[in-house]
C-alpha cells in the first residue's frame, strides 16, 4: 500500500493562505484511503514559542488523524539544520517521518529523506518576483527553496502562471513541475447564511450597498488603488455604497491605512480584520461586487470564493487570476485606479450585468472542488514513482 506522509506544519487555529490549502487538503485526501488503496500520514513541528514552552503536542484540529509523526524541533531550527546539509544529521531525524514512500513538503521546503519520492509544494515566487512586496521572514525562502531543489524530485504549484515563474526563476525542468489547483472553502450547496445573519453579530448594516475586499492587507494586494477607485466613485457619481475590506494586516500595510485615514470618505471605509469563515461568506453573499486588483496570486482564492457565493467579481489582468475567473469576471489593469473605477460602476449600476457575472460565477466555480485537488495530488504521486511492495523501496519514474 501506497505510504503517503504530508507536513501539517502550516496549519494553525485560524489558517489562511498554506495553512488553509493544506487543512482541505489533508481533509480530502483523508477521505479517500480507503477507495484509493493508500495511507495518508502527517507530520507536525512546533511553532518556536510552543517549543520553548515545551508543548509538543499537535493542534486540535488535526488531533482526529491516526497515522501522525511528531518532529520535536520548530521550523526555525530545521532550517538551521538543513542549511548544513549533514548527510549523518539527516538520517538520524529521518526516522520522525516514519520511512514513507512520499514525503510531502507543504510550505516551501521537503525533508531529504533519502528512501522516499520528495515532493515540495511552491505556490507562487514574490520573494524572487516582487521583493519589494514581502517581509523578512519570506525574503529567506529563495535560499532555502534553492537548497531544497538539491533534493527535490518534483514540484506542485498551484497554477500555469507559478509554473511559468518556476521554471524561469529557478530554472527547473517543466516536466518536474505539476499543477494542482485550489478550491473555495464554500459549498454552494452547504450554506446556511439566514442562520448567520440572525444569530450572529456581524458588525455591520446590511441595509448599506457596500463592494467587498478579503485578503491579507499587503502591497501586492493593491488595496490602495481600491481606495483611490473608491474615492473617484464617491467623488464624481456619488454612489452609496460603502467599502469593506476584510482580512488581517499583513506586512508593510502603513500606507494602505494612511489612504483610508485621508480619505474624505473614510467614515465609508470599514476594516474588519479576521473573521470568522461563516461572516466572510455572509460578506460574500451580500455584497454588490467583490473587488481584487491584486498585482500578483499563485492563484486568488478570493476569486474563487467569492464566485461560489454569488458575488460578482472585478479582478485584476495579472499573474494567474485570469486563470481562475475565466469569462466570468471583469478584468482590469490593476495599475489603472480610474479603469478599476469605471469597471465597478458598471457592474454596480447595470443589474443585467451584475446577474450575468453571477451566473458565471457560479458556474465556474463548480469546476473547482478540494476532492478534484485530493484525487490529482494522488495522480501525481502516482505517476512519478514505482515502488516493489516486497522490498518496499522507491523506483522513480
Amino acid at each position: 500500500m501506497l505510504n503517503v506522509v504530508i507536513d501539517a506544519t502550516p496549519i494553525n487555529p485560524k489558517p489562511t493562505g498554506v495553512g488553509f490549502h493544506i487543512a482541505n487538503l489533508i481533509s480530502s485526501l483523508s477521505d479517500l484511503q480507503q477507495q484509493e488503496n493508500f495511507r495518508l500520514g502527517l507530520v507536525f513541528q512546533p511553532r518556536l514559542e510552543s517549543w520553548l514552552r515545551g508543548n509538543w503536542n499537535f493542534p486540535d484540529s488535526l488531533k482526529s488523524y491516526s497515522n501522525t509523526h511528531f518532529f520535536p524541533m520548530p521550523v526555525r531550527v530545521s532550517d538551521l539544520l538543513l542549511a548544513t546539509e549533514s548527510k549523518p544529521l539527516f538520517s538520524y531525524f529521518e526516522r520522525y517521518f516514519g520511512n514513507p514512500h512520499v514525503i510531502h513538503g507543504t510550505n516551501y521546503s521537503v525533508y531529504p529523506c533519502r528512501k522516499s519520492l520528495k515532493v515540495m509544494n511552491l505556490y507562487d515566487l514574490t520573494f524572487m518576483k516582487y521583493p519589494k512586496y514581502i517581509d523578512s521572514v519570506v525574503a529567506k525562502y529563495a535560499d532555502k527553496v534553492k537548497r531544497c531543489l538539491k533534493w527535490t524530485d518534483l514540484i506542485i504549484t498551484i497554477s500555469e502562471s507559478s509554473k511559468k515563474d518556476i521554471i524561469e526563476y529557478l530554472h527547473v525542468e517543466p516536466e518536474k513541475i505539476h499543477i494542482t489547483h485550489l478550491a473555495s472553502r464554500y459549498s454552494q450547496d452547504k450554506l446556511s447564511l439566514k442562520q448567520v445573519e440572525n444569530f450572529v453579530d456581524v458588525g455591520y448594516d446590511f441595509s448599506q450597498p457596500y463592494l467587498l475586499f478579503v485578503s491579507t492587507i499587503e502591497p501586492r494586494k493593491n488595496v490602495d488603488a481600491l481606495i483611490t477607485a473608491f474615492n473617484y466613485l464617491k467623488s464624481k457619481y456619488k454612489i452609496p455604497h460603502n467599502l469593506v475590506l476584510i482580512g488581517k494586516k499583513g506586512w508593510h500595510y502603513e500606507s494602505t491605512f494612511t489612504a483610508i485615514e485621508n480619505s474624505p470618505w473614510n467614515n465609508s471605509i470599514r476594516h474588519l480584520d479576521y473573521l470568522s469563515d461563516d461572516l466572510v461568506a455572509l460578506f460574500y453573499s451580500k455584497a454588490d461586487a467583490f473587488v481584487y486588483p491584486s498585482y500578483y496570486e499563485g492563484f486568488g482564492l478570493p476569486v474563487l470564493e467569492a464566485m461560489t457565493l454569488g458575488a460578482p467579481v472585478i479582478c485584476s489582468n495579472s499573474s494567474s487570476i485570469p486563470e481562475v475567473a475565466g469569462d466570468a469576471a471583469v478584468q482590469v489593469n490593476p495599475d489603472e485606479p480610474i479603469e478599476l473605477a469605471e469597471a465597478i460602476l458598471n457592474v454596480i449600476s447595470d443589474s443585467q450585468l451584475r446577474q450575468e457575472l453571477i451566473s458565471k460565477g457560479k458556474k465556474r466555480a463548480k469546476l473547482f472542488t478540494w476532492e478534484r485537488t485530493a484525487r490529482e495530488t494522488l495522480k501525481v504521486y502516482r505517476n512519478c514513482l514505482n515502488y516493489d511492495l516486497k522490498t518496499n523501496e522507491l523506483i522513480l519514474s
